[in-house]
C-alpha cells in the first residue's frame, strides 16, 4: 500500500451518554482499494487481513471499503471471470465465506468494518449490490444500493434493493451507507440525517474521473446539507480480465461541512488519486452536534423551509451495539 494520508490517531476517548461504549472521537480509515487478480482464496484472505491490520495498527476504529471491491473474487473462477453474468454468479456464491472472514477480522482487530460491496443473489432470482457493516461484537447489518446506474440496469441487470435505507446504531455513533450513485440523491441522505445519522459512508466504484467527481461532489453536498461527515472509499487500478470493474478511478476522502471547526473547503483528508492506500482522518461527532445546534448556517434544521420539502423515504434502524 502507498503512503498514508491524513492523521493517525491512537486511543479513542469515550463519550458519556446513553451508551457507555459510545465513542465521540475516533479515526476512520477509507480505502483506495485496488482490484487485483487473485491466485486463490488464501491470497484474498491474506490481502484483506493485511488491509484490516494496517487500518487497526494506525488507530482506526472504522475501516471503509469500496463498492464492488468484492468483484475481484471473480478471478478465483477463471472460466467465468471474463463473463459479465458469470462473474455475478461466482462472486455471489462466496458471500457467506466472505462475511465469515469479515466477522473474524472485526473481532480480532477490534474495529468496525464496512465490507466492500458485492452482488447477492436473492430468492426472487435477482442480484442486488450489498454492503455489509460488521461490528467487533460479531453483529452485522446490510445496506443494499437503492438507485441503479445505467450500467447496472441496462447491461449487468443488477436490481435495486427493496428494503430501503438503514440507520446503523453503533458504538461509533449513528451511521448510514449511501452506495456510490445513491449519494447523488439528496432525499436518501436527508432521511438518514433526520433519523440522526452523523456519518455517511459512501463506498464507490467509478471507471472515469467524471464518475469519481460526481460521487465526490455528491458526498460533499450531503455533508453540507446534513451538517455531518461523509466518507468516500473507491476502487482503484485496472483489471483487464474483468468486464465489470476493468478500470477504476478515484481517491478516498473524508468530508465535513465547511463551517467553524472544519476545513474551509470541507476536505478533512484526501488521497492521491489512483494510489493503493488507506486515507486516515479523525472525526469528532461533538462537532456535528455543535454545528447542527449553532453553526454559521443551519442546513440540517432549515431543510424543511425550502419550497417543496415533503415526506422522506422510509428508513429502518439496525442496532450493532
Amino acid at each position: 500500500m502507498g503512503a498514508d494520508v491524513g492523521r493517525k490517531m491512537g486511543t479513542v476517548p469515550e463519550k458519556k451518554g446513553d451508551s457507555p461504549h459510545f465513542s465521540a472521537r475516533y479515526t476512520i480509515a477509507a480505502a483506495q482499494y485496488p482490484i487485483e487478480q487473485l491466485a486463490d482464496w488464501t491470497a484474498y484472505e491474506a490481502k484483506l487481513t493485511r488491509w484490516v491490520a494496517g487500518a487497526a495498527e494506525s488507530g482506526a476504529a472504522l475501516a471503509v471499503f469500496p463498492e464492488y471491491g468484492g468483484m475481484e473474487l471473480a478471478s478465483l473462477e477463471p472460466e467465468t471471470m471474463g463473463d459479465l453474468a458469470g462473474s455475478l454468479a461466482s462472486v455471489a456464491g462466496l458471500i457467506e465465506r466472505v462475511d465469515a472472514l469479515h466477522v473474524e477480522l472485526a473481532a480480532r482487530f477490534g474495529l468496525h468494518i464496512l465490507a466492500a460491496s458485492l452482488p447477492r443473489l436473492d430468492a426472487d432470482g435477482r442480484y442486488r449490490n450489498a454492503a455489509r457493516l460488521f461490528a467487533p461484537s460479531g453483529k452485522a447489518g446490510t445496506q443494499d444500493k437503492l438507485v441503479m446506474t445505467r450500467f447496472e440496469r441496462e447491461q449487468w441487470f443488477v436490481s435495486a434493493g427493496v428494503d430501503g435505507l438503514t440507520l446503523f446504531e453503533t458504538a461509533l455513533g449513528k451511521l448510514a451507507v449511501l452506495i456510490c450513485y445513491d449519494s447523488e440523491f439528496p432525499l436518501l441522505a436527508r432521511a438518514a440525517v433526520d433519523a440522526g445519522a452523523e456519518v455517511l459512508l459512501v463506498p464507490s466504484c467509478t471507471d472515469s474521473l467524471h464518475g469519481y467527481w460526481r460521487v465526490r461532489l455528491g458526498a460533499q453536498a450531503r455533508a453540507l446539507e446534513g451538517q455531518c461527515y461523509a466518507v468516500q472509499s473507491p476502487t482503484v487500478g485496472e483489471a483487464e480480465w474483468s468486464p465489470a470493474v476493468d478500470v477504476n478511478r478515484g481517491a478516498a476522502g473524508v468530508y465535513g461541512p465547511p463551517d467553524r471547526g472544519m476545513p474551509e473547503d470541507g476536505v478533512i483528508a484526501i488521497g492521491a488519486e489512483g494510489e493503493s492506500q488507506w486515507v486516515f482522518a479523525e472525526i469528532d461527532l461533538g462537532k456535528v452536534a455543535e454545528l447542527r445546534a449553532d453553526g454559521a448556517v443551519l442546513n440540517a434544521r432549515d431543510w424543511r423551509d425550502q419550497p417543496g420539502a415533503g415526506p422522506l423515504p422510509a428508513l429502518h434502524v439496525v442496532s450493532l451495539l
